[in-house]
């Protein structure tokens, strides 16, 4: 009898084992296993809850080296899954000389999470000691705020992993930062601003000089159509764009300045959304860790791909920066309505507006070929 229990013991272990096994197979191969589920005296099949698991973190590249004539380039960023695609393609540039990253304490990452994830994006680029800072963490006036939920999401990095860089933040902070970079560049410097602009109009309240030094590119408004506040929240305001309308005296600021600006709104980029098209094609062409992480990035925005809501906000404003025939432009005078309520965060066409350089198309085409050979590394 002992030797007929331990057997069926032994056959028990076996089965266990050999379904803990088919169940990793099936998790692996997407397929959700069963397992069995006794309740009240009864028996029953059910789906087994599956942990989520992260995939690996990426091994980082090596930097590409520099042309002799790169733009000198800094990032004023938010730090959102579309900045990470930003940063990445200008870091996959030889033509272009990413010297700092600034956050925006005001945008969707909180400062401490938006400034490691920074790092780790350069480390993985292979540019670690490159510094980083971030802002103040209010807008210059009101308290307009991105919905926690989504900063959350951003600050976790949408539950993907980045090896940790070893580097330590800048000491300074982010307009410290953004000052010392601008008046210690000898050539004019391309300052690229992807979320809301308190960073950038500090800057120019402290020091109204840099204004000279500095081509602004600004993603950011709504100039002849919507805006996206309204309809991804619960927020009364159906013209403004999330940028602009977390720190609209900052955009007052900047527009104010004496600085050439190229703002690249909603206009632009719903010319650009993110296709499934374009997903499948970088499924089959990604062959650098910058790459393969923006893969892993879509794959945790595919439902918003599908349902045609996720654009290519921040690479396309890049991407103009760096390829000025992207663009379709017009010269207009524009404001920016300060005041609190439905239209707080507007931008508007006016006759005393400030004079910039509005993008109001964009080639979809030709910029979704330049963004996978820039995350490839084939501009050279």
């Amino acid at each position: 009898m002992k030797r007929k229990l331990f057997v069926a013991a032994l056959c028990l272990l076996a089965l266990l084992a050999l379904i803990a096994a088919s169940g990793l197979l099936l998790v692996q191969l997407g397929v959700q296993p069963i397992c069995i589920q006794q309740a009240s005296g009864r028996i029953r099949v059910v789906r087994c809850a599956v942990e989520p698991t992260r995939p690996p973190a990426l091994q980082a590249s090596t930097a590409l080296p520099l042309a002799a004539d790169a733009q000198p380039i800094i990032i004023d960023t938010d730090m959102a899954a579309d900045d990470w695609m930003a940063i990445l393609y200008l870091l996959q540039r030889s033509d272009v000389d990413v010297k700092a990253i600034t956050v925006a304490g005001t945008g969707e990452a909180h400062c401490g999470p938006g400034v490691q994830n920074a790092l780790n994006l350069v480390a993985l680029a292979g540019r670690p000691e490159m510094p980083v800072a971030c802002g103040r963490e209010t807008p210059l006036k009101g308290n307009h705020t991105f919905p926690t939920s989504w900063r959350e999401r951003v600050d976790n990095l949408l539950g993907l992993t980045l090896r940790k860089n070893a580097q330590n933040p800048s000491g300074t902070s982010a307009v410290e930062l953004l000052t010392r970079m601008i008046q210690g560049s000898s050539r004019q410097v391309q300052l690229i601003a992807l979320g809301p602009l308190t960073n950038v109009a500090e800057a120019l309240e402290a020091q109204p000089s840099l204004a000279g030094k500095v081509t602004i590119t600004i993603m950011g408004g709504a100039v002849h159509m919507p805006g996206n506040v309204g309809p991804s929240s619960n927020i009364d305001n159906a013209v403004a764009e999330w940028n602009i309308y977390v720190d609209p005296h900052a955009a007052t600021v900047v527009l104010s300045s004496e600085a050439a600006i190229t703002l690249v709104p909603l206009d632009a980029t719903d010319h650009a959304p993110v296709t499934m098209n374009f997903f499948r094609g970088l499924e089959r062409d990604r062959t650098t860790p910058a790459a393969e992480f923006i893969y892993r990035v879509l794959m945790q925005k595919e439902s918003d791909i599908r349902s045609g809501g996720y654009y290519f906000w921040d690479p396309l404003a890049a991407a103009i920066a760096t390829q000025d025939s992207l663009g379709t432009f017009q010269e207009l005078s524009v404001t920016v309505i300060e005041k609190e309520g439905p239209e707080s965060g507007r931008t508007q066409v006016s006759d005393s507006g400030y004079k910039i350089r509005v993008t109001v198309a964009a080639d979809r085409a030709r910029f979704e070929t330049l963004f996978l050979d820039g995350l490839n590394g084939r501009l050279r």
